[in-house]
């Protein structure tokens, strides 16, 4: 850890400004054999854990230093890892309460969670419960949470399904959220101002830059173009082929939406406080409201915003408390780390070899790893994480990150092929890494990827292979609307991909045809259920294999977003040309890569006849039977209500 002098004035921060746990814990893997706990403290403690079965003691002792983990993150921030490992296995059916007694060096202790958590509890209680289900019974998922969206909070409602869960079969089995947790590349100016705060208050470890304007990350909350004009900051060269315009340019996207780069998130101390602030309320009491823009039209933008972020404050103990309450499973998409990540050959050859560039996805990429993937299946990534304990020694002095040793890292998560996971749940829960395993495109650098290359796909089908039921989580969805794939094909034809994020499973012919395969193969699972989020709208289908009536049964089910919508007027009409284009009938579905498939969409109750889509921020609410087989989907609003997609009579070609 080399010392700074910009730095050194962050040494001696006022502790009892700083509240003693800034975020968590948040359930994460969890079964008969293992508990996995990840929070932030303030300060170093030791944990005991105990655990309930309603209030009857199960055990009480204090994790072991093989089942605690602290990097520390800053002068008053120190990560923790828990996977506890109880002594026998835990009761399945029942509700599980848990508590957390944190203990300084001092001996002072912060108290249990209802002493300094007590919005994690539900009704009068004294402590959050998990209940572990025998098979995968209900699952609730969901992709896209964008905190200064204006709808209501997705985790809200499920905060709201687990209140209501007074039994334990009623509780899901697990949250999945499916990609896209944050938004690293379009920031709302309020909070890149408590990110600033946070960052200064903590002390979070600083770094110095490379290819940049700036050369210290500390420079990033004073620089004039700072806050809505961070493409100013960004680095051009022969290298990069006009960064600022590919990258981050905030390139108008006809179909979809604006990609927005002003506020992209820069340093790894800014992509830490971000993952606190939107997963917890305590960073926020360290906010102040000032405004640092001071330009007329930004102001207004701010204060717009502002009232958006203030809503999203005000119901963040809720969604606290839901991600305390069940376990939590994550997988990363494009937003987590930047808007297009790894679209093309080309793309990539352009961020990557670009220093600053690299620097800047490499730093959404660790903050994915300790936030998000981690608390997955944490024994995968026991070599990492030593590499991530030399980069955050707890026992070092706060200063500048090793540059030298923050790249290596970052090298070593470029080339780590083991974000994808199972749970060897009933049924099997696969969920795949489309992201860092692409299929270059062999026709032009400029073409998208397929989302996974062949050794993906094989490792896929394998994991998959001889099951009677499976569960698979695809960001993107495997089968979507037909017409939105075609526009996006129109536009990678006309050399214009990053227009209209054309990225889905169809848009490359490899990555397409091994996909189909495996449904296609007669030892694949009879029962296929794919969930998936990323398109801003939800949608089932229920598809078969054309003149095949043996052949499995797959589920494409779509729940997007958690906070965040499609703009309503235009999914109308492209839902609605959609159903007239692709018809049975239609000639045009044989131009489709999956006209070997029949695809049936279940419609949502309380839409105009015929509609299939559905847009409204929320969760997904997937039950299935002991088969494996789903016998309810439906989409629950964030603010109340929701739709069933039912079965009908409507197919596609």
């Amino acid at each position: 850890m080399s010392q700074n002098p910009l730095t050194l004035e962050s040494h001696h921060k006022d502790a009892s400004t700083v509240p003693a746990v800034l975020a968590g814990p948040i359930l994460r893997h969890t079964d008969r054999e293992s508990l996995t706990l990840w929070l932030v403290t303030r300060d170093p403690v030791s944990v005991i854990v105990e655990l309930f079965d309603g209030d009857n003691p199960l055990l009480s002792r204090e994790a072991s230093a093989d089942e605690h983990t602290t990097l520390r993150i800053g002068q008053l921030a120190w990560l923790h890892l828990i996977r506890f490992q109880p002594d026998t296995p835990l009761p399945e059916s029942c509700f599980i309460g848990y508590d957390l007694h944190l203990a300084n060096a001092d001996g002072t202790s912060a108290g249990q969670i209802q002493d300094w958590a007590p919005h994690l509890c539900y009704d009068d209680g004294t402590r959050p419960a998990f209940v572990i289900k025998p098979r995968l019974d209900r699952i609730l998922h969901g992709s896209c949470r964008r905190p200064h969206h204006p709808s209501t909070d997705g985790l809200v409602r499920v905060d709201q399904e687990l209140a209501d869960a007074t039994e334990p079969e009623d509780r899901p089995a697990l949250l999945l959220m499916t990609g896209d947790q944050i938004y690293a590349d379009d920031v709302a100016g309020p909070t890149l101002h408590a990110i600033h705060q946070v960052v200064a208050q903590l002390g979070l470890y600083q770094e110095t830059l490379t290819g940049a304007d700036l050369n210290h990350s500390q420079d990033l909350a004073s620089d004039p173009d700072g806050y809505y004009h961070r493409d100013r900051l960004l680095p051009e060269s022969e290298l990069n082929e006009d960064l600022t315009e590919k990258f981050f340019g905030g390139v108008r996207k006809p179909v979809f939406t604006t990609a927005h780069a002003g506020n992209h998130l820069i340093s790894f101390a800014e992509v830490f406080a971000m993952y606190l602030l939107v997963w917890s309320p305590a960073p926020w009491a360290m906010v102040n409201r000032a405004m640092p823009v001071s330009k007329a039209d930004e102001q207004a933008r701010y204060r717009k915003e502002q009232a958006i972020i203030d809503r999203f404050c005000e119901t963040l103990p809720r969604a606290a408390r839901a991600l305390a309450n069940v376990p939590v499973y994550m997988i990363f998409d494009d937003h987590d780390v930047t808007d297009d990540w790894n679209l093309s050959a080309l793309w990539e050859s352009t961020a990557y070899e670009h220093p600053f560039s690299r620097r800047i996805i490499g730093n959404a990429l660790l903050g994915y790893l300790l936030c998000q993937g981690w608390g997955n299946q944490p024994g995968v990534f026991d070599d990492v994480i030593g590499q991530c304990a030399a980069l955050f020694p707890a026992d070092g002095e706060p200063g500048d990150l090793d540059a030298r040793q923050q790249d290596e890292l970052i090298d070593v998560l470029f080339h780590f092929h083991h974000w994808h996971y199972t749970l060897t749940t009933e049924p099997p829960l696969v969920v795949l890494d489309t992201r860092t395993r692409r299929w270059r495109s062999e026709v032009r650098r400029s073409h998208p990827s397929g989302l996974m290359d062949w050794e993906a796909l094989t490792d896929f089908q394998q994991a998959v292979m001889g099951k009677d039921a499976v569960v698979v989580v695809s960001p993107a969805p495997m089968f979507g609307v037909k017409l939105i794939e075609m526009i996006q094909r129109v536009f990678t034809w006309f050399g214009k991909p990053l227009m209209v994020d054309a990225e889905n499973w169809m848009a490359h012919r490899g990555a397409a045809n091994v996909l189909l395969n495996i449904f296609g193969h007669p030892k694949t699972p009879r029962h296929f259920v794919i969930l998936s989020g990323d398109v801003h709208y939800s949608f089932a289908y229920e598809v078969r294999l054309r003149h095949k009536p043996d052949g499995p049964r797959i589920w494409q089910i779509t729940s997007s977003g958690i906070k965040n919508e499609f703009p309503n007027s235009l999914l109308e009409w492209l839902d609605r040309l959609n159903r007239w284009l692709f018809a049975p009938w239609s000639p045009l579905n044989w131009f489709t890569k999956r006209r070997r498939m029949r695809i049936s969409p279940r419609l949502p109750e309380g839409r105009e006849a015929g509609e299939r889509l559905w847009n409204s921020a929320g969760i997904g609410d997937l039950r299935l039977t002991p088969e494996g087989v789903p016998s309810a989907i439906s989409q629950l609003n964030s603010d109340g209500g929701g739709t069933r997609f039912r079965e009908g009579r409507d197919e596609e070609g």
